[in-house]
């Protein structure tokens, strides 16, 4: 009997046992997956300083980017990926299995970049490492050592101007480079920096309004800022611009498509697994995107009909590109009108979202030294850029949709709800993945129809028309990298089927021809979140509660659109409930 009932204590003792061993493992999982994520994430922030993944501090240098610290960066990552696949994912806990299916194609993008050694082309037609700099000067500056910092970050300057222009001209030897076609006039925001008053430059905005120091201690870094300003800045712009002008531009590649570089096909395919999240053939793309536009075409010829336009549709585009009323007569105006749709959004945010940031945003004019070949406009946090040069080309019939995209519920919402979401790691509130992002904020501009932000006929219009260049950018990115078409062909597919000024539709052809796949992450993402409500409404019924499915969609961060769809097939299984239930009575 004693031994029976020493035998039933052991089993009793070892299935106790068991959950606990489970458990410890769970938990030493985790910890070596914190620890790894950890350590890389604050490696990252100190090897960009200042960069787009810094945004804790204004630091006092910038980043090195020589061949031997790439090499370095490389063999760190590469090492860091294989600590992670030594941690069995099945052991994580299942908020770490989630965070280990982002972090884990976060860090295959980078090593694939970094093996493409894309670091030799950091500039183009849409973004360059010198006018990234002003992404610093228009921070908010809060104590005196962010502006001595400054100073010191602008005394930098040539040293970094220098490793910039020794990776490009590595990029000129081997034929990696933007396409010619695309640089033309990108010198104009150099020249800007080196013809202003150092009072006037960019540079100097943060000293303009100081809210630290004494009056002397301000006196004194003014002055100071102003010296770096003229002896170390303009002087590397001077370098910079005879190097774009003399050697850069002239040795540019004259073909178009990413398959014509080095490894290009290859090259192309891993620009669309960045952009997209899903490894997807550039044939099948260009086939989504035909049919897109063909339904969206068909949309906008019903709408056109509803205006009482008697003309055919490239005569109503011509009236929508020409006639007064659609045009805002002074940049303020634009302005105004911006805000006031965002304002409109404000009084029907908490019909449609349980939780709303706390952050707000600003809407600015984009800065004159980046306007003549920016976009229509860009969001993110804490700022809304509306482009007001050229206003007899920025059409107001697309501004609700602009404004729905940027700013709130699109970039300038979901990147401070993520931002503020302190259960994520950094590397999911901090990081952007342009599928789920841009996804999101072209879904916005769909929303927008249910909120009743179109007021007219045209404004609807407007939203077909962003609606179609997005479809439209399907078939023009596959095209131009993969199927041999011209910029001209390009030109003249948007402006057949888009409504698009065209000054706008050249700038956006430049960008799609040297930003490789970047221009498919829209529709897609956008695709993939309408086929995920249609999904849940369909599975939900009457329990379908649009609050409770924004938030769960908001909840993720910034996710490939693999994990997006499996969070709505759990939002589904847990019968609609969101996140966060109590904001959602």
């Amino acid at each position: 009997m004693n031994v029976l009932l020493a035998g039933c204590a052991a089993i009793v003792l070892m299935m106790a046992a068991a959950p606990a061993a489970a458990a410890a493992k769970t938990t030493s999982a985790d910890a070596r997956f914190k620890a790894l994520y950890t350590k890389e994430w604050k490696w990252r922030q100190k090897q960009f300083a200042n960069g787009e993944d810094n945004i804790k501090e204004i630091t006092d240098h910038l980043p090195k980017v020589d061949p031997a610290t790439q090499d370095s960066r490389l063999r760190y990552w590469e090492d860091t990926l294989k600590q992670l696949d030594a941690i069995p994912r099945a052991r994580l806990s299942e908020p770490n299995k989630v965070n280990y299916d982002v972090y884990k194609p976060q860090l295959q993008v980078i090593v694939a970049d970094m093996k493409f050694r894309e670091y030799e082309m950091p500039a183009n037609s849409d973004s360059t490492f010198w006018t990234d700099l002003g992404y610093t000067a228009r921070q908010d500056f809060r104590n005196l050592k962010d502006y001595r910092n400054w100073i010191a970050q602008m005394r930098d300057v040539p040293r970094y101007f220098h490793e910039q222009m020794d990776e490009m001209r590595a990029g000129l030897k081997r034929g990696f480079t933007p396409p010619q076609v695309t640089l033309q006039g990108r010198d104009g925001s150099i020249s800007n920096v080196i013809n202003a008053r150092p009072e006037d430059s960019l540079f100097y905005e943060p000293f303009k309004k100081m809210i630290a120091g004494t009056p002397d201690e301000q006196a004194k870094l003014r002055a100071e800022a102003v010296d770096v300003i003229r002896t170390q800045v303009q002087p590397a712009y001077v370098e910079l611009l005879k190097f774009w002008n003399g050697e850069y531009v002239p040795g540019a590649r004259k073909t178009l498509a990413a398959q014509d570089m080095p490894d290009g096909k290859a090259y192309y395919r891993q620009q669309i697994v960045e952009y997209t999240t899903l490894d997807m053939d550039p044939a099948e793309i260009h086939r989504i995107g035909e049919q897109e536009v063909a339904s969206l075409h068909q949309q906008m010829v019903d709408v056109m009909k509803e205006t009482g336009f008697k003309g055919d549709f490239p005569a109503f585009q011509e009236f929508l590109r020409t006639d007064p009323q659609f045009y805002a007569k002074t940049p303020q105006e634009l302005l105004d009108k911006a805000a006031w749709i965002a304002k409109k959004f404000d009084g029907k945010a908490s019909l449609y979202f349980g939780r709303l940031p706390r952050a707000r945003f600003a809407i600015k004019p984009v800065p004159d030294d980046l306007a003549p070949f920016y976009t229509s406009g860009r969001g993110g946090p804490g700022v809304y850029l509306v482009n007001t040069y050229d206003l007899p080309h920025r059409p107001l019939f697309n501004l609700t949709s602009l404004t729905l995209h940027e700013s709130a519920p699109g970039h300038a919402l979901q990147g401070s709800l993520a931002a503020e979401d302190k259960t994520l790691p950094d590397f999911r509130r901090y990081s952007y993945i342009s599928a789920y992002g841009e996804g999101w904020a072209l879904y916005c501009e769909y929303l927008g129809v249910e909120m009743g932000m179109y007021d007219t006929a045209y404004d609807r219009f407007g939203y077909l028309g962003w609606q179609i260049w997005r479809a439209a950018r399907l078939v023009v990115d596959t095209g131009i990298h993969s199927q041999g078409w011209t910029r001209d062909q390009a030109i003249q597919y948007m402006r057949k089927y888009t409504a698009l000024p065209d000054h706008e539709i050249e700038t956006e052809v430049d960008r799609y021809i040297a930003w490789p796949g970047q221009a498919l992450s829209y529709y897609l993402g956008e695709m993939a979140i309408k086929k995920g409500r249609a999904k849940a409404e369909a599975a939900l019924g009457d329990k379908f509660n649009i609050r409770a499915f924004h938030d769960a969609v908001l909840q993720m961060g910034s996710v490939p659109l693999p994990l997006l769809e499996a969070r709505i097939d759990r939002f589904i299984k847990e019968g609609g409930k969101g996140p966060y239930p109590d904001e959602e009575k």
